[in-house]
């Protein structure tokens, strides 16, 4: 029985066992285990169906050292086997907008969505539409953090890195914005207690 089988979690145990972890089992993560996680993160909803988000995932050891150097030496980024690059690319998805829209409609309605959406678009700068995408790029890294935890791995998200120095690295373009750097792999230490707010601190109801 592999790995993933084992140590499928609820949505509830994922999220309640989840855990930021900076050292990692030093055990390699399969493909097919990667390619499970993101056949559910790909399901993350967003406005009009953009989804605008991408992901990079580095396991070449000589590329997660030059991002550790670019995440100023954090050690996580080494420790963990893999480590994916959330971004947000918006001018990827302006320039195939047909793509986005369901292939159930008629060819009139979707000829209308383009143009709308291409009206919408068009008339935002290069940084305000890179912007927008990126707030629909943040739900997606949430349900990867979750969906990671739910099948028996660990992860960390991080903003800690110098953002122009990874795309030099990875050869990304200019206009991407990040959500985070999410190294990911077996846990071989735990992370510290949940500190959450409680409910009345955070909830208002009308």
């Amino acid at each position: 029985m592999n790995q993933t089988t084992q140590q499928i979690l609820s949505i509830k145990d994922a999220i309640e066992s989840r855990h930021s972890i900076r050292k990692f089992v030093q055990k390699p993560i399969s493909k097919s285990d990667i390619d499970r996680i993101f056949e559910l993160v790909r399901l993350t909803p967003s406005a009009w169906n953009l989804q605008p988000w991408k992901f990079h995932v580095v396991t070449d050891k000589e590329l997660k050292n030059k991002l550790q150097e670019a995440a100023y030496g954090q050690q996580q980024v080494t420790s963990a086997p893999a480590v994916i690059l959330v971004t947000s690319d918006m001018e990827n998805i302006l320039a195939n907008l047909s793509d986005t829209v369901h292939p159930g409609i008629t060819p009139e309605r979707k000829q209308e969505e383009v143009a709308n959406l291409s009206s919408i678009f068009g008339g935002m700068s290069v940084e305000e539409r890179g912007q927008w995408g990126l707030t629909q790029t943040n739900i997606t890294l949430g349900f990867l953090l979750i969906t990671i935890q739910g099948f028996g791995y660990s992860s960390v998200p991080m903003l800690g890195f110098d953002q122009e120095k990874v795309k030099e690295i990875l050869g990304l373009p200019e206009h991407i914005k990040f959500a985070a750097m999410v190294p990911f792999g077996l846990p071989d230490t735990e992370g510290y207690p949940h500190h959450r707010f409680e409910l009345d601190k955070i909830v208002t109801y009308y």
